[in-house]
């Protein structure tokens, strides 16, 4: 398990030491609009969960939007902190 904090510097670290056959390598190389692909699936993911899955599922679903969502900061070069600033 880990924390909010903790998923963006792994994130942060695969940026700047990407690590071969990884999914998240893989995805900031591709690029923003990869990565968007996959928030705004995973969004619907999350929407359909909350109507008709278990609370299990959709924390499970809830999970991976924050995944993409913090992978999209680090591929932007947003810090955490310009999100914090905004909440």
């Amino acid at each position: 398990m880990k924390s909010f904090n903790e998923l963006f510097t792994e994130l942060e670290s695969r940026r700047s030491q990407p690590v071969p056959d990884s999914g998240t390598t893989a995805l900031l190389d591709a690029g923003v609009h990869a990565i968007g692909k996959k928030l705004v699936e995973e969004a619907a993911e999350l929407w359909m969960a909350s109507e008709y899955e278990s609370d299990q599922q959709v924390a499970l679903e809830a999970s991976q939007l924050i995944y993409y969502a913090q992978l999209l900061l680090v591929a932007r070069g947003v810090p955490l902190s310009a999100v914090e600033e905004v909440l």
